[in-house]
């Protein structure tokens, strides 16, 4: 009997096109009544594009949240994401959604790259649209998660210190944190991650460093991986004397994590709403 990929997460999740569908649905709902400033380039590649989404009163300088969406670095679509803004514009924030290119026609270190470089454009460019380029926070699910880590870290095969944004809080849920299981999980065929890539990319592999405030979130309900490295991820940061909170939230699995991060009332949606309010005090 073959064991089960306890990466394939539609196989833990009886509901998984459901809730991938309300993602879509709930997102063309809130488009249709926000205010989007959509495919905002950072770069010159097609996928190389962000969502700003603006508050119904904006105010000068009001704080930024970033979100990265996941879909195992080898699909996903901003715009079934938007409505993850909801909590963001709640706290009175201005929320941004980014776009990257998908393996395998593009390799992780491009993927990494291209989310650094949206966030670097968002800093430059917050007051276009209201913004205060030092009260940014990010937040990231999945794969969107391990990507948004690497905006306070390096990889160990980094020679050259690499452009970074300031960031004041980042939220990571449900990452993958070790890819060392990725190439000979289902995913081998899908992403093509290869050994090489996952030595080099692994956040609890990486140099951490310092910011404000890191949240390691997940669903009680996930597979062990996601479990585990999150724990394992936020002891490495403890021993380092960084800031970091182990925030596992009962009840949610891989999926129904993003509806509750879209929720203000949610736990997650809650946290988001609580970074950006907590953002905005800030002083300099």
């Amino acid at each position: 009997m073959t064991s089960q990929d306890l990466y394939r997460i539609r196989d833990f999740v009886p509901d998984f096109d459901a809730i991938g569908a309300e993602f879509a649905a709930r997102s063309r709902t809130f488009s249709a009544r926000a205010d989007v400033l959509a495919d905002l380039r950072y770069g010159a590649r097609p996928r190389e594009v962000l969502d700003v989404v603006l508050p119904e009163r904006p105010k000068a300088g009001a704080p930024l949240h970033v979100f990265v969406h996941g879909g195992y670095w080898r699909s996903g679509e901003k715009e079934n994401y938007r409505f993850v803004a909801t909590p963001v514009l709640a706290a009175g924030g201005v929320a941004a959604i980014v776009e990257y290119d998908l393996m395998p026609g593009q390799r992780l270190e491009v993927l990494v790259d291209q989310v650094r470089r949206s966030v670097l454009w968002l800093e430059k460019h917050a007051g276009d649209f209201g913004a205060d380029s030092r009260k940014i926070t990010v937040s990231g699910h999945s794969a969107g998660a391990h990507l948004a880590s690497f905006l306070a870290a390096t990889g160990p095969e980094e020679t050259t210190k690499p452009s970074l944004p300031s960031v004041s809080g980042l939220l990571l849920v449900s990452g993958i944190y070790d890819l060392s299981g990725i190439p000979d999980s289902f995913l081998r065929d899908e992403a093509r991650i290869t050994p090489a890539e996952a030595a080099a990319w692994s956040p609890l592999t990486s140099s951490q460093l310092p910011c404000p405030q890191r949240i390691i979130a997940f669903g009680a309900e996930e597979t062990s991986p996601f479990q585990k490295q999150a724990a394992a991820l936020n002891a490495q940061l403890n021993r380092q004397d960084s800031a970091s909170e182990l925030l596992r939230v009962p009840g949610l699995n891989h999926m129904s994590v993003v509806l509750d991060l879209a929720d203000p009332a949610g736990c997650l949606g809650g946290c988001v709403a609580k970074m950006v309010m907590e953002s905005a005090l800030q002083r300099f």
